[in-house]
């Protein structure tokens, strides 16, 4: 499949310094990568990005990550691979990505308390918007229609 035009990013520079800052941030606020793309993932799979998809797959393989893991990534809540905290950044990047499916708070104070429990405020920090860009990121490449490899 051939992408319908370039990253929206590419097209007008400056947005990737706005995105840049962003994802330098991330890398501040003491996350691991590994957690970072487990997150990311699960955000791409409910997003339905492909591209996105395929790209932290191959991240997670790269990273040394079991197989068992990553596959289990859409499955986590019956999986048994995932640690308390992973659970709760996954739960996390659910909620935040599915903001349109609530009619209760976006984020429950139950799931806030959960994630709260297991990472300190920068992590928090990291967290949401490492969240928050997959979310950019795949809307830009579903409506770009990018090919697997291209996200970001």
């Amino acid at each position: 499949m051939e992408a319908r035009m370039k990253n929206p990013a590419h097209v007008l520079p400056s947005a990737m310094e706005g995105i840049g800052g962003l994802i330098q941030a991330v890398n501040e606020g003491g996350l691991t990568h590994e957690l970072q793309e487990l997150v990311s993932l699960r955000t791409s799979q409910i997003n339905g990005c492909g591209a996105c998809a395929h790209g932290h797959v191959h991240n997670l393989i790269r990273a040394g990550e079991p197989a068992e893991r990553t596959a289990a990534v859409a499955a986590w809540r019956g999986a048994p691979f995932f640690t308390a905290a992973e659970r709760a950044a996954l739960d996390l990047a659910e909620h935040v990505t599915r903001l349109a499916d609530r009619s209760a708070p976006a984020v429950p104070d139950a799931l806030w308390d959960e994630v709260a429990a297991h990472f300190d405020e920068r992590q928090r920090s990291a967290l949401i918007l490492v969240i928050s860009l997959e979310n950019l990121f795949n809307r830009i490449n579903t409506t770009v229609q990018a090919p697997a490899g291209a996200c970001g």
